[in-house]
């Protein structure tokens, strides 16, 4: 089984992902696909007068807060108009696809963190009315049984809280969790750069593979901005079980397979 996870950054090529995705389908693989959908949520917010507000946390990761008005357009957004468009382009490959989001069926189940301690301007503030989340609980029977009915899952990362509220969580943690609740051998997260790179400004200096009890020195040293996330989630995927998970182009011709040849940044 795999997880494919699609980024929300401007220029991932959703168009070869799916492609990518038929093709390991008609090859009998399992396939969950999981997506983002940051950028064109910004853009619709910003139309409907909420701009986001990113922030960067006191542990140095950057996030959007999520007050109850952005939890509802990116609801709308991702869970709509990104996971259907998903869903459409896969039907026309002959994918039988279904989307669903971690609310549906309780998929994926988070704790909320009312509150968010951030910092800014030199200064540590708290947020409060946040609707995000810290992923505690995957259905993967649900999964599974979608799995051996021959659907290819589409999975939009919101979650339901344990006060039945839906909540924002992170995407490619949201993989991580899904990859290693259903034994996924392989979780791909697509981006718009090729890999971890020792310099944001040099697509060579990327690094080629990284062990998973180097995370710590990695993320302090060479993961900056949203690739925190990203290698958080690579790291959670392996000391979950999954084999491998390597962060991959997404802007490439055939993304997926690029990335299961070892294109990319492997950790494992």
């Amino acid at each position: 089984m795999i997880v494919v996870k699609i980024g929300g950054s401007r220029g991932v090529d959703r168009e070869s992902v799916c492609a990518d995705v038929a093709e390991l389908v008609r090859d009998g693989r399992r396939v969950v696909l999981v997506h983002g959908g940051s950028h064109e949520s910004t853009e619709i917010g910003e139309k409907l007068g909420h701009p986001p507000r990113f922030v960067t946390s006191a542990s140095g990761h950057s996030s959007r807060y999520t007050d109850r008005e952005t939890m509802e357009i990116l609801a709308m957004v991702m869970g709509g108009r990104i996971n259907k468009t998903l869903v459409e382009r896969l039907q026309r490959l002959e994918v039988n696809a279904l989307g669903l989001s971690g609310v549906d069926g309780r998929l994926l189940e988070a704790v909320r963190k009312p509150t968010l301690r951030i910092v800014e301007g030199g200064k540590r503030l708290v947020l409060r009315g946040e609707f995000s989340g810290r992923i505690e609980r995957v259905n993967a029977p649900l999964l599974a049984s979608l799995l051996d009915a021959g659907y290819t899952p589409v999975v939009a990362p919101f979650a339901i809280s344990t006060e039945s509220e839906m909540v924002n969580v992170d995407g490619d943690r949201a993989a991580a969790a899904i990859g290693a609740a259903i034994g996924a051998e392989d979780v791909v997260l697509l981006t718009n750069v090729p890999g971890l790179l020792r310099d944001v400004d040099d697509p060579a200096s990327r690094i080629p593979a990284v062990a998973a009890d180097e995370a710590d020195t990695v993320l302090e040293r060479v993961a900056k901005g949203r690739m925190k996330r990203k290698v958080l989630g690579a790291v959670e995927a392996v000391r979950g079980g999954v084999g491998r998970a390597i962060l991959a182009d997404g802007r490439v011709s055939q993304p997926v397979r690029r990335a299961l040849a070892g294109e990319g940044t492997v950790v494992s």
